[in-house]
């Protein structure tokens, strides 16, 4: 998986779109730099107040190849995406922890301390956490493959449900419906990849 990160601050999106996924409705947006964010319509937590964007151009042509790349994936006939990526909303923290939740492979896991000692901050998982929490990009940036320790189901900005889902999708198997629900991936030498 390829994607292209602009450092610049982003501005109000140059263009936005919805994109229907079997999961809910994506609210897709750029900057001239690159896609910069992707947030579930309803049941997400921090999605933006977008009716003063003005029009949605879903014919943009980054927001129409992530929906293209986005029917793909949910089809399970691509495991990542290969998009120019606009991160500048994040700290450089956040960023770095993004940039971080990017290199897992699809099908692979990490729990919030290996993303913490990843990222050269080993002590900072709480804070490693916060910041998972804040990514813009859900699902793009998968943040999704992030678990607790022992392969523990933890939060998800779009909703569990929506988690469980796509660690499904990509392989996994939940066992369990609630908060003590851990996941494994039979094909995985570990639950957990560093």
């Amino acid at each position: 998986m390829s994607s292209t990160i602009s450092t610049m601050k982003p501005p109000t999106p140059a263009a936005h779109a919805i994109c229907p996924t079997p999961l809910g409705d994506l609210l897709l947006a750029t900057t001239h730099a690159g896609l910069a964010g992707a947030w579930f319509v309803e049941g997400q937590r921090d999605t933006p107040a977008w009716a003063d964007w003005g029009s949605a151009l879903p014919g943009h042509p980054v927001l129409a190849e992530a929906a293209r790349q986005m029917g793909a994936y949910f089809a399970g006939e691509r495991e990542g995406f290969d998009l120019p990526l606009d991160l500048s909303a994040g700290t450089v923290f956040q960023q770095a922890v993004w940039r971080a939740l990017l290199e897992i492979a699809p099908g692979a896991g990490t729990s919030y301390g290996a993303l913490a000692a990843r990222i050269g901050r080993p002590a900072a998982v709480r804070a490693v956490g916060t910041a998972v929490g804040a990514n813009p990009l859900i699902v793009i940036v998968p943040c999704h493959r992030v678990l607790g320790k022992g392969g523990a189901l933890t939060g998800f900005g779009g909703g569990l449900w929506r988690k469980v889902a796509l660690l499904r999708l990509e392989g996994w198997r939940v066992e369990g419906a609630d908060a003590r629900a851990r996941v494994q991936r039979d094909s995985a030498p570990s639950i957990l990849s560093t």
